[in-house]
């Protein structure tokens, strides 16, 4: 197999149990690539923290200065003149036409924005659009009265950071086609963000381990001393 072979390659060239600089990382997963399609640069950062409390279960926005290299499809639900400053904003589809596509199961979208009088529609498809992450969130700017302003941040590289049930934020910092510089800064925005989300009630190590993967490669340790 062909994949086989390659990962025999990789494994010649990659050792699993090195923690690398950021900007080794980076050079170190472009070096492994051997897809003939421009893949994703994934990050995953270990948190400290516990989930089940509210105040440690993280979920935050920051935008990416290079954005991720991907198309983020926008819809916002709204009315009146909302729906004007979306269309104008960017937005893909908008609408409250849109909750009863949602509701048969239409998710043709990234992301939804939403103005906070529309939440208690919205709030009736949480068992839809919850599993799929689509619900709009107060704390990631996506339920707001400014909707002009967050449909040009999700399509400028606004990400969400969230933290998962086992303590992991999984997010998307770039593709590997980006220059080395722009995904290290990327990845720097990532890191900056999370420690400045870090909970008062965290005792202990806060961000235990990272690394880096690109869509068919493998994870790459980062040292985190070399962050500080």
């Amino acid at each position: 197999m062909v994949i086989t072979k390659n990962f025999e390659i990789i494994s010649r060239k990659f050792d699993s149990s090195i923690n690398y600089s950021v900007d080794e990382a980076v050079d170190k997963a472009k070096d492994l690539k051997f897809s003939n399609f421009d893949e994703s640069l994934d990050i995953a950062v270990c948190l400290g923290v516990d989930p089940r409390h509210a105040d440690q279960n993280i979920r935050v926005s920051t935008t990416l200065p290079h954005g991720t290299g991907k198309s983020v499809r926008v819809l916002v639900i709204a009315e009146g003149e909302k729906q004007k400053e979306a269309k104008d904003a960017g937005a893909d589809y908008v609408g409250k036409e849109f909750l009863s596509k949602l509701k048969e199961g239409w998710s043709d979208v990234e992301k939804i924005v939403a103005t906070p009088d529309m939440m208690p529609e919205l709030g009736k498809l949480g068992k839809i659009l919850g599993p799929k992450g689509l619900m709009p969130n107060p704390k990631s700017g996506t339920v707001t009265l400014d909707v002009g302003k967050a449909v040009k941040s999700l399509k400028a590289g606004q990400i969400e950071l969230r933290v998962e049930k086992n303590g992991i934020v999984h997010a998307q910092c770039g593709k590997l086609s980006f220059e080395n510089k722009m995904l290290v800064e990327n990845i720097m925005t990532i890191y900056d963000a999370l420690l400045k989300s870090k909970p008062s009630s965290v005792k202990g190590t806060y961000i235990k381990n990272m690394s880096i993967s690109s869509t068919m490669g493998p994870g790459i340790k980062l040292n985190i001393n070399n962050f500080q």
